[in-house]
């Protein structure tokens, strides 16, 4: 017992001559003025023009006085930080010995052992990486500021400099925006919610995580109960409240998707407070106009699937620049405020026939054409298990002898899985992993039928191969960062990208894939269509738990994926072309291409069949002729 303390003595005496020495010879000295609330100058987003389009500010800080603090408030917080924090002098010599004793017989930095004193000298003047100096940087800051600071201004200061997300500053400005009441009010379960974000605004904010914010708030329930700083009593009462937020976020619910997702990345390069109040400008690639118009549009169609199909119906979308990867809208979804999660990049999901494209594009590259003929019928495969499967086509109809351009136009799926058998899986999944598709692929002949899974960000940059010459561009929104002074300090570094298909075979992948968009002009009878080419490709699973489009112009790449969070079926009379393929054909017909024409290589000869057959025909009006290129 003795040598435990006196190593505990000595080990502290240690830290603090070496912290001393680390803090009065390091470049910049700590200052303690900067305890000071300083002026903050917001971070802005800018669209492709330059304009803003969004920006990064503190909501308003209203400093609160230790005395004004409700008892609760201080007791949660105490019970969850520091339970000792008003007896000892900075720091805690057995939470440091059980980290020390810790971490050494782990290996690893297993735990921290701050105080809030500690946690203020690292929240004011310290970075967050966990390396030896910093935490003796740490320790002698904190028996600094104990030295300087009574015990209640260090709480007031530390309390009303917390961070709690979404650019919340301060206790008093979280109750604002959580309750819209002021600290002075909030009850024992509110009292506990803001201490449980203290260890991490990004897991336990109510704004951002609900359900861990309300599981860590009745540990902390849990916890004062054990110190006797709240009755049996008014635990039972506290522990299985509703944790409710008036989360009144301010702008566009769609828009949000794209804002919260550069704060994410910005504060995890550079922090939340150089973000909020260095004056950053964060130019992308986002054009205010297609954005505006692919939000209205997406909006209203997700509305009626709402009405008419499904109300858990949610979904994606994201145009991209053919030529250059840069992502003009981007929708995560239709609510931000209902659900946070961004379902253009983190929405994995079965692609269906939206992969087929990738096996045509194969079976050109491997000698066949797309008048080749293959036998649409009914036949059965022996799978691994033993189990039969008896695939069939969406029409639950087989038409004998096909085209390849007519099967991959109408989607047949008993000419596509043989294809696929002739080609081999492993072929396949190749050509599957040159169009960027990275997740599992399972060799199985349901393969074919798009069982692989993608997310939007990744299907938008598969397609938009074809419409890129047949070169691979990886998709993005972020161009450069400049800092107060107009420095850039982040710029896009050189864009992925590659050659998947020669000139030849791309070109006779887009004349295939624009029948499937002639003919919708033709069967929709519209008034008004593109005013240039476009090709593009329907998708759907079984019982459409997920429907997608993904569409070109020379210009643009546009994927729209629809479904449930949850992945349940949205019913068996549900298909793509009457979900998706209207929010791509609306969002197309309102722009305005400057180029409108698909290069086409020039050494391939135009020959018009039936598409039936296969053979040459001079009848092009007939709805049986089709053109192709060889």
């Amino acid at each position: 017992m003795y040598f435990r303390y006196v190593f505990t003595f000595c080990f502290l005496l240690f830290s603090f001559c070496i912290g001393a020495f680390l803090s009065f010879f390091e470049e910049e000295k700590f200052n303690f003025s900067a305890l000071e609330i300083t002026t903050a100058k917001p971070s802005i987003i800018l669209d492709d023009e330059g304009k803003e389009f969004a920006k990064f500010e503190l909501d308003k800080r209203e400093l609160i006085s230790f005395n004004q603090l409700p008892k609760t408030v201080i007791d949660a917080f105490v019970a969850a930080e520091d339970w000792n924090f008003f007896n000892h002098y900075g720091i805690s010599l057995k939470g440091i010995l059980r980290s020390l004793i810790t971490n050494i017989c782990l290996r690893k930095k297993a735990q921290g052992a701050s105080t809030i004193t500690q946690q203020l000298a690292r929240l004011m003047f310290l970075h967050y990486n966990k390396t030896i100096k910093r935490k003796l940087q740490e320790i002698f800051l904190a028996l600094q500021l104990e030295k300087k600071f009574s015990k209640h201004q260090i709480l007031e200061i530390y309390l009303n400099s917390i961070y709690f997300g979404r650019g919340i500053y301060g206790i008093e400005a979280a109750c604002r925006r959580f309750w819209n009441k002021s600290v002075t009010n909030v009850t024992l379960d509110e009292a506990a919610t803001l201490a449980a974000v203290a260890k991490s605004a990004y897991l336990y904010s109510p704004l951002n995580a609900p359900l861990t914010a309300k599981k860590r708030r009745n540990i902390i329930l849990g916890q004062m109960k054990k110190l006797n700083l709240i009755s049996q009593e008014e635990y039972d009462n506290s522990i299985d409240k509703e944790l409710i937020i008036n989360d009144h976020i301010s702008g566009n619910s769609i828009r949000l998707y794209i804002i919260e997702w550069i704060r994410n990345w910005a504060e995890s390069k550079w922090g939340k407070d150089t973000l909020y109040t260095k004056g950053l400008k964060i130019k992308t690639t986002i054009n205010t106009e297609k954005q505006n118009l692919a939000e209205n549009i997406f909006r209203q169609k997700i509305q009626e699937c709402k009405e008419n199909i499904d109300k858990q119906v949610n979904g994606a979308m994201i145009a991209m620049e053919s030529s250059s990867g840069k992502i003009k809208a981007l929708i995560g979804g239709c609510n931000f405020q209902e659900s946070q999660f961004n379902r253009a990049f983190q929405s994995v999901r079965q692609i269906g026939s939206t992969f087929k494209p990738i096996i045509y594009a194969a079976a050109l590259k491997n000698g066949f054409s797309m008048d080749d003929i293959l036998i649409d019928e009914p036949f059965e495969l022996e799978m691994p298990n033993n189990q039969i499967w008896k695939p069939r086509n969406w029409t639950h109809t087989f038409e004998g002898p096909m085209t390849l351009v007519r099967a991959l136009t109408l989607s047949n799926n008993i000419v596509t899985i043989k294809l696929f058998l002739q080609l081999g899986a492993t072929t396949v999944i190749e050509w599957a992993r040159k169009f960027g598709l990275k997740n599992e692929i399972l060799p199985y002949p349901s393969l074919a039928l798009g069982t692989a899974e993608a997310t939007v960000f990744e299907m938008v940059a598969a397609f938009n191969i074809f419409a890129n010459y047949g070169k691979y561009i990886k998709p993005y929104f972020i161009e450069w960062i400049k800092n107060e002074w107009n420095n850039k300090i982040w710029e896009k570094e050189e864009i992925e990208t590659w050659e998947v298909l020669d000139i030849k075979t791309n070109s006779k992948m887009i004349n295939a894939l624009s029948h499937r968009i002639k003919r919708a002009k033709i069967l929709l009878n519209q008034k008004t269509w593109l005013q240039t080419e476009a090709i593009g490709k329907t998708g759907a699973t079984n019982d459409a738990s997920s429907t997608w489009f993904v569409g070109s112009t020379p210009e643009l790449t546009t994927c729209i994926y629809v479904g449930r969070d949850d992945n349940k079926p949205l019913g068996q009379n549900v298909y793509a072309n009457k979900i998706t393929f209207p929010i791509w054909l609306d969002f197309n017909k309102s722009i305005k291409f400057e180029k409108k024409y698909f290069y086409i290589d020039p050494t391939l000869k135009e020959i018009t069949i039936d598409w039936f057959t296969g053979l040459p025909t001079s009848n092009l009006k007939s709805l049986r002729s089709v053109s192709i290129l060889k």
